[in-house]
């Protein structure tokens, strides 16, 4: 209140009215006015004749107002510049700079700020066309249908790829409610989540992502749709291709030695005169067919145990209690347990257990190879609970094949260890990788759970 009332009272008093020029022009003549008046009462009341007197004094007034507004064009000038110049700010023109700038006047310190401005405010200007430009291009050539709705959910920007899937150009969609295009439902629900939609421009499994942002201080929505049904169905060939390579590689195993000793046989038993030893052949060649029978049924078991793994059933485990569990029942070679917290997460204690006597099992049998040792340890990363198994075994040779479902280098391994290991950590929503140590030779079997 009191601020207004003395800027009414500023408004009110005569100077107010008058321009900045007419105050400094004012204030020079205020100035000089005492030394003109005196220097007219010496030269009115001096013994001078009409004509000095005369010529003086229009030379004294004369002298006294140029200064004046001389003193008035240099203080206008520049301020008018810099009104010149940020104007020219203002409507985006970068291009204009004040001469004279220099670090040593006040004046021209001013004006080298207002260079420094332009050429900032220049720069960043040329990165964010380029960023909008490079945006623009993204925007139009991603595979990706990219749409943007105020807060009425009205559509404000639609990319090249939306256009194509709902089968109509952007001046068609512009200015239409999410739910004229048939997109309200995308608008609503959980966020990512996989959605089978259907769609003018086409149809399938879409990953429905949603975020909000602010533009001009109003709130908008930004949604964006990715075909998933490519990629899965090119996922899904790639493992029924994998899955019917392994097996039909494996039942060819086993069914080539039946085939060659059942036709041996049976032309044995065509012959007219057996041989005395036919027995024996006999008995030699049932045994491999049913040894072989054998391993083509653990074979499908194997796979049966891996294709039904059962959900997780969640409890607190004591993390030490279990490793020590394990270490204690490893008779290859002794487990040493390094010093790590005590902690309780929450896991299906079967299935947790089975994963560590797998990377136990395989961290023994890669030291026993080089006489090295296994050490476990675990320990709390935020909100996570990481577990590694290291091994001074010879490392890892092919990382590729780790987790590929019956491939082994042991000797009577079934190749289930490592991919049941794996499908456990990632039904507890965490990971599990093999790599070679950095510190030393060997391997390290990291495992990541949520705490």
């Amino acid at each position: 209140m009191l601020e207004a009332t003395a800027v009414e009272a500023a408004a009110t008093r005569p100077d107010a009215r008058l321009r900045f020029d007419q105050r400094i022009l004012l204030l020079a003549l205020a100035a000089g006015f005492p030394a003109a008046l005196v220097a007219l009462v010496l030269l009115w009341t001096g013994d001078y004749t009409p004509k000095v007197q005369w010529t003086l004094t229009v030379f004294i007034i004369g002298v006294w107002t140029g200064c004046s507004f001389s003193v008035r064009h240099r203080v206008v000038l520049p301020l008018q510049t810099l009104s010149n110049l940020l104007a020219a700010l203002r409507e985006s023109d970068f291009s204009i700079r004040a001469r004279g700038a220099s670090g040593d006047d006040p004046l021209g310190a001013v004006m080298l700020e207002v260079n420094v401005l332009a050429a900032t405010l220049h720069d960043q200007r040329l990165g964010a066309l380029e960023a909008g430009a490079l945006l623009r291009t993204v925007m139009v050539e991603i595979d990706v249908a990219v749409f943007t709705f105020d807060g009425g959910r009205t559509l404000r920007l639609v990319n090249r790829a939306g256009e194509r899937l709902l089968a109509q150009s952007a001046e068609d969609l512009l200015g239409r409610t999410a739910d004229d295009l048939g997109l309200g439902g995308c608008l609503a629900g959980p966020s990512p989540r996989i959605e089978d939609v259907a769609f003018a421009g086409g149809s399938g499994r879409y990953e429905v992502r949603r975020t909000t942002f602010r533009q001009e201080g109003r709130p908008h929505q930004l949604l964006v749709l990715a075909d998933v049904s490519r990629p899965l169905r090119d996922e899904e060939r790639q493992a029924w291709q994998r899955l019917i390579r392994v097996i039909g590689h494996e039942i060819n195993n086993s069914l080539a030695p039946i085939k060659s000793i059942a036709g041996s046989l049976e032309s044995m038993l065509a012959r007219e005169q057996m041989p005395d030893d036919w027995d024996d052949d006999m008995r030699r060649g049932l045994a491999v067919i049913a040894a072989r029978s054998d391993s083509l049924s653990r074979f499908t078991t194997a796979y049966a145990r891996l294709a039904k793994l059962p959900a997780p059933k969640v409890q607190m485990v004591n993390v030490q209690a279990l490793v020590r569990r394990i270490a204690s029942v490893e008779t290859k070679l002794p487990v040493m347990i390094e010093p790590s917290p005590d902690l309780d997460i929450r896991a299906d204690p079967d299935q947790l257990e089975q994963l560590l006597i797998n990377l136990v099992h395989n961290a023994c049998d890669a030291a026993l190879q080089t006489g090295g040792g296994v050490t476990v340890a675990w320990r709390r990363e935020g909100r996570a609970f990481e577990l590694w198994i290291d091994d001074e075994g010879s490392g890892l040779t092919n990382a590729s094949n780790l987790f590929v479902p019956f491939f082994t280098t042991k000797p009577g391994g079934s190749g289930i260890g490592l991919v049941l290991s794996r499908q456990i950590a990632e039904a507890h929503g965490g990971s599990l990788t093999l790599e070679n140590r950095t510190d030393r030779r060997g391997c390290r079997a990291f495992l990541r759970l949520p705490f």
